[in-house]
């Protein structure tokens, strides 16, 4: 195979896409380069697939370690298991992609996205969503025929960015990754310092018309290549008289079921028809019983869409526009330092606030840079949170990505640690879920961080937004359920303060969402955030003045860099005298910041003291209380700061002449001595100059 490149320019970045030169084998495999980052992407499709009703597509992204010139840590040293940042970014390449393919399509598809290069400058993630398009694209034996690109967005200085150096992100008020066709928005991801909804809109603009030039790159090389479309012939599909059948048996059933407000009911009525349809019509249709469900779906799912489009009305009755009832109970957990049960319809979430210390941080060793954070969100969805009986296991991508999205929601509002000095920790449990679980983390983690006294900035909540679209005929709406996501056309999640917008999330499963849609999606879900905030804000207002008794208190005070060393001792001695001496944990960073934390405050003030006067310098004719640490004959060495010790000479005990030290100073003695003088970093302290200022 020829090697093929081909290089556009956007902003000041150079994109340059390759095939042909290596992973030959694979069905279909590209590099992408930004910089000096550099990802590589292989497509393969499985044997065919017979009788299976989904579509096995498994996205990988895995960052090596050589790519940075980097050794991994651990006792392997080997790449593990994927960090979350790797699962997040798979994700983003999964989310446009899956949709592409045609209905029905079964075929196993894997795409591995291998990071082999990094700089520090470019970040790889939305190259692989490019990668991943012209690998698909080239592979004969998949039908991907449209390409798609994803850029990264950012916005310094009101200028918006494309492809933003790390640097540039740093200054950033917009961190977005968009991707999309060139006819198309397909997935945006990001946060924003509170942006306004039109210029949300504006970022996602100028994003898509860069993506244009970045599709035309890709269809230039395929036609360079002579690689023509993949033809798919999709199964034949049932007899149409099963879909007679069984809309017939049904009748007005399944509509009266489907539109039940309680979910429990409405599932449980939906499914006892399909058994029962299943069996009416089994005697028929004896070994069709697959295409008899499907018949059966595909009916509930048209008549939910009509419903909507031609009642303006949901589930339940509900209006397009109207957000579930919502119930919030502060302080439901005893112990935890802020915790709240938010209830939003059948959606409910237990957010509890965790406040810690210095080594609570979470470390991240990162392919670009290692760096730690002070406050961080998890996600928990157990099973029984939608009734079901399922093995626990380790976290899945869906809530480590659900966890971040509500993390990066909370996060333009958190407290810089120069102004509240804890480390936060968020942990929302889905307790019942019915839709939008995301969004209720973002409204408990709100309460829950005001509960706990963390001066937060303003109060966030996140609204979950859907589309039902058949030609020119659209409804938005307002706070989706679980059956509106999985039978509707977009999942748009928004949130943000009252000011702006916080995060977003929205996938697209048609073409042709337009910016005249996106702005009325985001005018309502603005009015379905400031109803959630109004409702937010009757429970709690602000954040309490003061953090929870149960929470460590926590001190802190400067001293010079060159004093680290003095108060931390050799091997560390002095530092571990001061932390068993007071119970309190010490953290030291390296611009001479001290930061004492005790389980009390008296605890946290024993120890503030103790650094103090170990830092204190000593001063010439000042009286000092002493302890005698020594004995020798000519006189006696006592600690007269912690840590620092002088000489009490013999002739310095008492104005008359002394033959014994021991006779006036026993070992532990407590004694007041006055500093009379220094001599090359030596004091000098005298005993009977004290008592003379007594």
């Amino acid at each position: 195979m020829a090697i093929h490149t081909k290089t556009v320019k956007i902003g000041d970045a150079e994109i340059t896409l390759e095939t042909g030169r290596i992973a030959k084998q694979a069905g279909g495999s590209a590099t992408v380069r930004i910089g000096d980052s550099m990802i590589l992407t292989t497509a393969c499709a499985g044997p065919e697939a017979t009788g299976q009703d989904f579509f096995p597509l498994t996205v990988e992204y895995i960052e090596k370690a050589y790519a940075a010139g980097k050794i991994p840590g651990g006792f392997l040293k080997r790449e593990g298991k994927p960090s979350d940042d790797e699962v997040l970014t798979a994700r983003i390449i999964d989310r446009p992609i899956r949709p592409l393919f045609p209905a029905g399509y079964v075929r196993e598809v894997q795409l591995v996205n291998t990071v082999i290069s990094v700089d520090d400058k470019y970040k790889p993630d939305a190259c692989g969503v490019i990668s991943s398009s012209f690998a698909l694209c080239m592979s004969k034996e998949l039908p991907f025929n449209e390409p798609l690109a994803g850029i990264n967005v950012g916005k310094v200085d009101g200028q918006l960015i494309a492809f933003p150096t790390l640097e540039q992100m740093a200054k950033s008020d917009l961190e977005l990754i968009v991707a999309g066709t060139a006819d198309s928005i397909m997935m945006v991801e990001g946060g924003a310092y509170e942006l306004p909804e039109e210029d949300l809109i504006e970022a996602i603009m100028f994003a898509h018309s860069h993506i244009k030039t970045l599709v035309n790159m890709q269809k230039e090389l395929l036609a360079e290549m002579g690689v023509k479309p993949t033809e798919y012939t999709a199964p034949e599909g049932r007899d149409k008289q099963i879909d007679a059948d069984v809309a017939e048996y049904v009748g007005a059933r399944l509509h009266e079921y489907s539109f039940l407000g309680i979910k429990e009911e409405r599932y449980g009525k939906v499914g006892e028809l399909k058994k029962e349809t299943v069996a009416a019509l089994a005697e028929k249709y004896p070994e069709q019983e697959k295409d008899i469900k499907a018949a059966f779906e595909d009916l509930e799912y048209t008549d939910m869409r009509n419903t909507i489009l031609d009642t303006r009305a949901r589930i339940g009755g509900r209006g397009l526009d109207v957000v579930r009832p919502i119930n919030i109970e502060l302080d439901f957990l005893p112990r935890a330092h802020g915790s709240v049960v938010f209830t939003r319809g059948e959606t409910q979430s237990l957010a509890a606030c965790t406040l810690g210390i210095k080594s609570d941080e979470k470390i991240i060793d990162g392919l670009q840079r290692d760096y730690r954070k002070t406050y961080y969100l998890h996600y928990n969805f157990p099973p029984y949170s939608v009734g079901e009986c399922k093995r626990l296991g380790s976290v899945g991508r869906r809530e480590i990505g659900h966890g971040n999205l509500a993390e990066r929601a909370l996060a333009p509002v958190i407290p810089g640690e120069q102004h509240f000095p804890y480390t936060v920790r968020i942990v929302s449990e889905i307790l019942e879920s019915n839709g939008s679980s995301s969004m209720a983390s973002v409204c408990g983690g709100s309460l829950a961080l005001m509960a706990a006294g963390v001066p937060i900035k303003a109060a966030v909540a996140g609204v979950a937004m859907g589309l039902i679209k058949e030609g020119d005929k659209t409804a938005i709406l307002t706070d989706i359920l679980g059956t509106e996501d999985h039978l509707g056309d977009m999942d748009f999640k928004v949130t943000g303060t009252s000011t702006g917008i916080t995060a977003i999330q929205m996938d697209i499963k048609i073409d042709g969402i337009t910016p005249e849609l996106m702005r009325e999606a985001l005018a309502q879900a603005r009015d379905a955030r400031m109803h959630i905030l109004d409702i937010m804000n009757k429970t709690i207002s602000a954040p309490r003045k003061n953090v929870s008794n149960f929470a460590p208190s926590i001190l802190t005070t400067k001293i010079p860099e060159s004093k680290i060393g003095e108060l931390i001792g050799p091997g560390g001695k002095n530092i571990k005298a001061l932390q068993e001496a007071t119970g309190a944990t010490i953290n030291i960073a390296e611009d001479g910041t001290v930061q004492v934390a005790g389980k009390t405050r008296e605890n946290a003030e024993a120890a503030l003291k103790m650094i103090d006067a170990q830092m204190e310098e000593p001063e010439i004719g000042r009286t000092y209380t002493a302890k005698v640490k020594s004995i020798v004959d000519f006189g006696a060495f006592v600690e007269y700061l912690p840590g620092k010790e002088g000489l009490v000479h013999i002739s310095e005990l008492d104005d008359k002449r002394v033959q014994n030290v021991s006779d006036y100073l026993k070992l532990d003695d407590i004694v007041d001595v006055k500093l009379v003088g220094m001599d090359k970093g030596k004091v000098r302290l005298s005993v009977k100059a004290a008592k003379e200022l007594q």
